[in-house]
């Protein structure tokens, strides 16, 4: 299993658009790709699952992927949250 840690910088936080985004982005693998926050984790995958973790600015996240092609998410995830302004 591979992970990252991030924090939101976005003054919106993690809303509509940018969850869009990033579902997007994990649904392009094969892994089985979760997104974690405050204790919470929710499949990456699911458009109301990352929405219902409410993740504002400052927020700490981290982002988990198991399978073969975890690496790759993981890689593809981070350059979506740093290209859309989302994290760091």
């Amino acid at each position: 299993m591979a992970e990252k840690q991030f924090t939101v910088t976005a003054d919106t936080g993690i809303h509509a658009r940018p969850a869009t985004l990033l579902v997007q982005t994990a649904s392009r693998f094969d892994s089985e790709i979760n997104l974690e926050h405050k204790g919470k984790t929710v499949n990456l995958k699911s458009i109301m699952g990352v929405m219902s973790l409410g993740i504002g600015k400052g927020a700490e996240i981290k982002i988990t992927a198991e399978g073969s092609d975890a690496n790759d998410a993981l890689n593809s995830l981070e350059e979506t949250l740093r290209k859309e302004g989302l994290a760091e």
